[in-house]
């Protein structure tokens, strides 16, 4: 006997009361509320009542389920599918210094797979893969879809933005939430991000889950819940999913900003391995080898990691690099000599102590390098390519008074107080060194996410 399908009314006053009194929505109410959003037939004070009322009382599994799901089917939607290989990505929830999908893209498609990446854009402290490759002259990011097939098709990895009517839901729910304090929900974030992951038809995700004193979510047990939800509800869109909990309790590598960090990543993937850069390869073979082994190209990710290291060693990945920004219009060319960079102002910090690096806000550093210029408070505000932050010193280092820590590039000499005085505060020169920090922490699977939210208390 066929189910009776509910055609009753909806009202958005109902679906705000029952999640305000702590209630949960089915996919059927879900839906309309994307819908709404998408189309704008539901007002903005309604989506904002239900966002806050959502933020207060928390998502379930299955809400989160949904949601996600009806982002995802909001707009347009890319079908790999014609592109002849598995299709792999990797999402990173957001650092200082975080440049790894320079590398994981080309490293990932030189061992054969596709990697379709829609990436996003600076705001607050973090910085956007988009604004990075934008340093590259003539660099596009905004492609429509058939010509984001296209180089894929010719080189195996893209690197672009987000197309209008690609998750026009997100583009609504988003604002909202950045303008009624709502950000830090994880069922919220997880919709986010994996409705625009999804919506790429993936195969396969590997995500980045940040911890320590830059993340956007520094309490572990926050980190690893959100991990843990984004496994479980990607795996059950039919997306093989694992998260690895990494640290950012300090910039990854040792460039922040824009230009500098496209530097840093050539410099590895044409296997070099400059001073200061050693977690950012490490880091960056680790995630390249579980984007390998979950598109079946490697039987366990050390394998995989292996391979990453051959694409390294051999050129491939470097040449695919630079087949993909001149596919998207960028000269390659300004990477030949260094003399593309021609930073406004220039700025060296020296020690103010003698002792070791003992810790790094994080956070904070990111806040000084925004104030270079490199980043920005609100979207739409420009961005200079060739501002930023280069580290000579790491956490732990012997570091004696008077010796350089960072150079700052700034746009003008008059930018330059604040971001020298945010980082006088953010890095601590003390006695004793401080205890190593794992790179890698926990990795949630299909196998144990599930597990790990069943068995936490929210």
């Amino acid at each position: 006997m066929q189910e009776d399908i509910d055609v009753s009314p909806i009202h958005t006053i109902d679906l705000i009361r029952t999640k305000r009194d702590g209630g949960s929505l089915d996919p059927r109410a879900i839906n309309f509320l994307v819908s709404g959003a998408s189309d704008g037939t539901i007002p903005l004070e309604q989506l904002s009542a239900w966002l806050m009322a959502a933020w207060i009382r928390g998502l379930s599994l299955e809400e989160t389920r949904a949601l996600t799901l009806a982002m995802r089917d909001s707009g347009e939607k890319f079908d790999p599918s014609g592109l002849g290989r598995i299709a792999v990505d990797k999402h990173s929830t957001g650092g200082v210094g975080d440049k790894t999908s320079f590398l994981v893209a080309p490293i990932a498609a030189a061992c054969g797979l596709a990697v379709p990446m829609i990436s996003g854009r600076a705001l607050g402290h973090t910085g956007g893969t988009l604004d990075k490759l934008e340093a590259i002259p003539g660099y596009r990011t905004a492609l429509a879809l058939r010509e984001f097939e296209t180089v894929l098709k010719h080189c195996g990895a893209s690197i672009v933005s987000q197309t209008p009517a690609l998750v026009p839901a997100d583009r609504v729910l988003y604002a909202l939430r950045d303008r009624t304090g709502t950000v830090e929900s994880p069922g919220l974030i997880c919709a986010s991000i994996l409705s625009k992951k999804l919506a790429a038809g993936l195969n396969a995700l590997v995500l980045d889950v940040k911890t320590g004193s830059g993340a956007f979510l520094r309490k572990q047990q926050d980190a690893e819940y959100l991990a843990a939800l984004m496994v479980a509800t990607a795996e059950a869109a039919g997306t093989r999913t694992v998260a690895l909990l990494t640290d950012m309790g300090q910039p990854l590598g040792r460039a922040a900003g824009n230009w500098i960090e496209l530097v840093e990543s050539v410099e590895l993937l044409g296997n070099r391995r400059p001073a200061g850069s050693e977690d950012l390869r490490e880091l960056s073979l680790i995630l390249a080898g579980w984007m390998i082994h979950l598109g079946g190209k490697a039987a366990t990710p050390e394998t995989g990691r292996k391979l990453a290291i051959a694409a390294l060693e051999n050129g491939s990945a470097l040449e695919i690099f630079f087949k993909m920004v001149e596919a998207q219009g960028g000269d390659s060319g300004a990477f030949a000599d260094g003399g593309f960079h021609r930073p406004g102002a220039t700025r060296v910090l020296n020690a103010w102590g003698s002792g070791f690096i003992a810790a790094m806000d994080t956070t904070k550093i990111g806040w000084a390098v925004q104030r270079t210029g490199a980043g920005r408070e609100r979207a739409g505000e420009p961005v200079d390519p060739h501002a930023g932050i280069l580290f000579h010193l790491r956490r732990g280092a012997r570091v004696e008074n008077g010796q350089p820590i960072a150079t700052l590039y700034a746009t003008t000499e008059a930018m330059f107080d604040e971001p020298v005085e945010l980082l006088s505060q953010a890095i601590t020169i003390g006695p004793i060194a401080p205890e190593p920090v794992e790179l890698i922490g926990r990795i949630f699977t299909r196998e144990n996410a599930e597990a790990y939210l069943q068995n936490t208390v929210r």
